[in-house]
């Protein structure tokens, strides 16, 4: 076990009396005395003031990586009962230590697949959690993980996984059952989700991210953006839109219209760089309609040097068939609506929205726009940041589209890190933040159900 990985590393001399009781409990997976020291949710989600080790955290760490032949099978056993007795508490799913790793984060790190899978299960119920309370909780923070993830042992299987054949696994053991609801305290979270101490006693701070950023709709749509270089930044440097996306955009264009048949109906809504927009005006569609609200965007299309604007939208076979609708997609759509325009493809990909809006367009407006026999995708960079917040985020988005009677294909594509790896350079120079940390993309296909 790394040094950095000790039980002496991780809880240190700082360390309040009561919180090292429960961190020392949780390390060592006495069950029994961690039960009897959680008498509320606020001690499953205490923290190492110095360390930031939560008893997730340390339950996951002790487990140490996978052994070839001498895995202790009682200890394993006891660490998911040790996870879950602490996920039913209250423990913070998505807390993070100073190296900024989630107890997931730390799972996958050390190849505990069953480990990792609990605490994505945990992020699910939260999120739907929250969700049914009003709002989603910003899952795309910290830096990328380091290493590829591991492959579970043969005791795994695959249990509420993100569906299609090439999906990445999510596993949990074939021995665990049903788990106990979570216990969550709205008004008792702070960043990140770690609980808030009495004042004057000492506080775990994560580490500071000089690159975070608060970025809404509205200041969005106030901002002012640059085409420059492959990009589009708005003028804190965030990025927009990156031409390392053109694969992706690609490979969603052959599943919204396998075989690029031509007089299709398609509707794209964040026309961005042009480059879906460009892709599907090629396929000589029956009617192309582009939702975008950005004037700065609409600017741009309006230029002489634009493939989209009033030339474009006079070529159209009729009147109306080639169109650039001006507007928020939400008030836009529900025109739309009302003129009963429907489509075979429809894309949406946004900037500056939560997983909210997402999930009110496939629930509220996918069922009147898209046809019986359409398809209908996304952009999904949603949690893109962290492996375990794009595995939470996936089955959340897959639950939700079956609410909204789809069914979700989803589509592994490899993406290529070697100009993506490093914040700062290459296609990242000039953008303030990485929205996009993953070697794989899950591109979903939403089709409707039966």
């Amino acid at each position: 076990m790394p040094d950095h990985d000790t039980i002496s590393a991780r809880i240190s001399p700082a360390c309040p009396a009561a919180t090292q009781r429960v961190l020392t409990a949780a390390w060592a997976h006495d069950v029994a005395a961690v039960k009897a020291l959680l008498d509320g949710p606020d001690k499953a989600r205490v923290q190492d003031p110095a360390t930031g080790e939560t008893p997730l955290h340390a339950a996951i760490r002790a487990c140490g990586a996978p052994a070839d032949d001498d895995d202790d099978a009682a200890d394993l056993d006891a660490a998911r009962k040790t996870v879950r007795e602490l996920l039913m508490w209250g423990a913070i799913w998505n807390d993070v230590d100073d190296r900024n790793e989630t107890p997931g984060c730390v799972a996958r790190r050390l190849g505990r697949a069953a480990l990792y899978a609990l605490c994505v299960e945990a992020g699910v119920r939260a999120e739907m959690l929250f969700g049914l309370l009003g709002g989603y909780e910003e899952l795309d923070s910290g830096e990328e993980e380091e290493g590829d993830e591991e492959e579970g042992d043969e005791e795994y299987m695959e249990v509420d996984a993100p569906t299609g054949a090439d999906a990445e696994a999510v596993v949990v053991n074939a021995e665990d059952g049903d788990e106990a609801p979570e216990l969550v305290d709205i008004e008792g979270r702070g960043q990140n989700g770690a609980v808030q101490e009495e004042e004057g006693e000492a506080r775990f701070q994560p580490p500071a991210d000089d690159t975070a950023v608060d970025v809404n709709s509205e200041a969005y749509l106030r901002s002012n953006l640059t085409y420059s270089d492959g990009k589009l930044v708005d003028d804190d440097g965030n990025g927009v839109m990156m031409a390392w996306e053109t694969d992706i955009m690609r490979q969603s264009v052959d599943a919204l219209l396998p075989g690029k048949e031509p007089g299709k109906r398609i509707l794209n809504i964040g026309f961005g760089m042009g480059i879906i927009d460009t892709m599907f005006a090629e396929t000589k569609p029956a009617r192309h309609h582009v939702i975008e609200a950005h004037p700065g965007v609409l600017e741009h299309i309006a230029s002489p040097t634009s493939k989209f604007g009033k030339t474009w939208e006079e070529s159209g076979p009729e009147p109306g068939a080639f169109r650039i609708c001006r507007g928020k997609w939400q008030e836009v759509c529900q025109q739309l609506l009302e003129e009963g325009q429907i489509y075979d493809a429809i894309y949406f990909d946004t900037f500056g929205e939560d997983y909210s809006q997402l999930k009110m367009f496939f629930t509220e407006f996918i069922p009147g726009l898209l046809d019986s026999d359409g398809v209908f995708g996304f952009f999904n960079g949603l949690g893109a940041d962290r492996l375990i917040c794009y595995d939470v985020y996936t089955k959340v988005a897959e639950l939700h589209l079956a609410d909204a009677g789809m069914d979700v294909d989803w589509r592994v594509i490899d993406v290529d890190m070697s100009k993506l790896a490093e914040a700062g350079k290459d296609e990242w120079e000039g953008v303030k933040r990485r929205y996009w940390t993953l070697d794989k993309y899950r591109l979903p296909v939403c089709t409707f159900l039966g």
